[in-house]
């Protein structure tokens, strides 16, 4: 029987060198979200993404023992999780063709922030505090030197990043509920039986929206959907679950800083986006916000990174 209870051991080097190579990988995930919608279409991408997933941590999880039951009371709380997931997972991509890698990544960042803001009202006893709000106004702070940038930015990139935002509220409403109900589920039904959900309504989406479903696969496009499907969303996951049963929530989010900073310095150096004073600007002021709320908290933290599924 695997024992699920995690044992909060004082972090190794090892494992937070371990942890900080896991914060860049999911940070670049933007990037090669970027590089597939260049032959695929947006939800299609989506589609082939958490299909992929699912099945992966699907086989992991039976190979692992892990126990795939709920109870007749959690199925409507799956749904609710999985509409959501579905919905903010739309916006994300559909943002994200409109704007560049890094852009999406900072937007999306702003995630732990509304969390904050909504958990002090729907969490009891996760209540703001000074140190909160000052993070917050560091991340917001963020934001507008992100929408002051000029080079470069084609008359889509503004819309975008208020679809990732949008996305990001979204995401910060299914956390704060998520938090409410996780402790009567095994973490990974939280992922898997959304990502089962929600593949299917990509595939229909990209049917009915997307301009080709496929327009071309090449060597390029096919790596970078491996990497969305099978390192971001399966292999990090595990090996975050992993982590999170021995080290606790609270030594590894202390590391998800890396995840804004990985997304933007990529975009630049993989895609050639501009990384512009405002842009280092904004990474450092959400960078910032993010370390001021996570660093040496020891509040209750939801245990998956947020950008888990981005």
């Amino acid at each position: 029987m695997i024992n699920h209870t995690p044992q909060n051991q004082e972090l190794s080097l090892l494992a937070a060198i371990f942890t900080v190579c896991l914060c860049v990988l999911f940070g670049a995930n933007a990037v090669a979200i970027k590089i597939s919608l260049s032959g695929l279409g947006v939800f299609t991408t989506a589609g082939l993404r958490f299909s992929m997933a699912s099945a992966t941590i699907f086989l992991w999880a039976r190979i692992t023992g892990r126990s795939f039951k709920i109870k007749s009371g959690q199925l409507r709380q799956l749904l609710i999780i999985s509409m959501v997931f579905t919905v903010q997972l739309s916006l994300f991509y559909l943002g994200l063709s409109k704007t560049n890698a890094s852009r999406g990544t900072l937007m999306v960042n702003l995630q732990p922030f509304f969390t904050l803001f909504l958990a002090h009202y729907f969490i009891p006893g996760d209540r703001m505090t000074q140190r909160k709000t000052w993070g917050i106004m560091l991340g917001f702070a963020g934001v507008i030197f992100v929408f002051l940038e000029k080079k470069g930015i084609a008359a889509d990139f503004k819309v975008g990043d208020l679809i990732i935002i949008t996305a990001a509220i979204l995401w910060s409403c299914s956390a704060v509920y998520t938090k409410r109900i996780i402790h009567a589920f095994k973490p990974f039904h939280m992922v898997l039986y959304p990502m089962i959900f929600s593949a299917p309504l990509f595939f229909f989406e990209g049917f009915v929206w997307d301009e080709a479903m496929i327009a071309h696969v090449d060597a390029k496009v096919l790596c970078a959907l491996l990497y969305q499907g099978l390192v971001t969303a399966s292999f990090c996951f595990v090996a975050w679950l992993t982590l999170l049963q021995k080290y606790g929530a609270v030594a590894l989010h202390s590391f998800i800083f890396f995840m804004p900073i990985s997304g933007v310095l990529l975009g630049g150096l993989i895609l050639g986006e501009p990384i512009t004073i405002n842009i280092l600007i904004a990474l450092l002021l959400i960078v910032s916000g993010i370390l001021l709320v996570n660093f040496r908290q020891k509040r209750q933290i939801p245990p998956f990174p947020i950008g888990r599924n981005v």
